[in-house]
């Protein structure tokens, strides 16, 4: 299903000094399931693809993935890319109050008003962070959680502490709290995607998931069903729910060479994981065990200044 948007607000943008980098634009986007929050950052001038965000529940853009790109090894990147980051509605910071009885919209909805759904091919790249395709009930995640949390769950919060302390802050302090809660029941009630190996994605695939992750074994089945020619596999270690909060010089890493073997940044300088790729991120492996996995090699947009294609990253 095809979604019309349409752009109803936009900051106004403020001249810079030469040298300095280009103006941070923030777009409100009406579509028939609701208001998109969108923040564009970077180089309007660049051939390359857009590198385009989802944040994870109970998160925004800001909260998820600014950590992530303000680190100092993925300033590499971040120059020579377009971001997008797009926030559900309701869920960017300072969002008001849905009013009470608000009929947020379903998992499904919300990827409808996702450009990349409806236009499949503009995609060269995909990673997913901590990826759960199933569908998975109030009864079925509560008893999920429990097990996980006897396994992990005490450990990733006593090496996580500052971290699990400023969200819970930002949570219980938010004005948009109740609508927080809307996008989780929305996402406890999403259908399975159905992910098979002949039937799914068409473009690079990278799959991360933190090895104290209660989503590790869901991970892990969906990239049993992937295409192991086009899908890489990264099990982090020391990481949780938020490796890319974390873990982030390891993800950097594992970034920089899933984009270089789409054939951007040749250039690319690499550092912990070209001395020593397996003892440093923990591993790259597929369930097909040792086998060499190839990548498609994608040429940039070459028509106009802004990218007609996207690297998707969600959480």
């Amino acid at each position: 299903m095809t979604t019309e948007m349409q752009e109803i607000a936009i900051t106004e943008e403020k001249p810079l000094l030469p040298g300095q980098p280009d103006p941070v634009k923030e777009h409100s986007i009406e579509t028939p399931h609701g208001v998109l929050h969108v923040t564009l950052y970077g180089t309007s001038k660049t051939r390359r693809p857009a590198i385009l965000t989802i944040h994870d529940v109970g998160l925004d853009s800001k909260s998820c993935f600014s950590p992530l790109f303000e680190f100092d090894e993925m300033q590499e990147i971040v120059k020579n890319f377009t971001r997008v980051h797009i926030d559900a509605p309701g869920q960017e910071e300072g969002a008001s109050a849905y009013p009470m009885g608000y009929q947020y919209p379903s998992m499904d909805q919300l990827a409808e008003m996702i450009p990349a759904m409806a236009h499949p091919d503009s995609v060269e790249g995909l990673v997913l962070i901590n990826i759960d395709p199933e569908a998975r009930g109030w009864i079925d995640w509560a008893a999920h959680k429990v097990t996980v949390s006897s396994i992990h769950l005490k450990e990733e919060i006593s090496e996580n502490g500052d971290l699990v302390k400023s969200h819970r802050e930002r949570i219980s302090k938010a004005p948009n709290f109740s609508n927080i809660e809307l996008f989780w029941k929305s996402y406890i009630s999403r259908s399975e995607l159905p992910v098979e190996r002949n039937n799914n994605f068409k473009c690079p695939v990278m799959l991360v998931v933190g090895d104290q992750a209660p989503y590790e074994e869901a991970a892990m089945e969906c990239n049993s069903k992937l295409n192991p020619t086009t899908t890489s596999f990264l099990k982090m270690a020391d990481a949780g729910g938020l490796p890319q909060l974390t873990q982030p010089s390891k993800l950097t890493e594992a970034f920089k060479y899933f984009v270089q073997g789409m054939g951007y940044m040749a250039s690319s300088v690499m550092t912990r994981l070209s001395r020593s790729r397996t003892a440093s991120l923990s591993s790259i492996y597929s369930m097909e065990g040792d086998r060499v996995r190839s990548r498609t090699l994608s040429q940039s947009s070459q028509g106009g200044l802004i990218p007609s294609k996207t690297m998707e990253v969600s959480c």
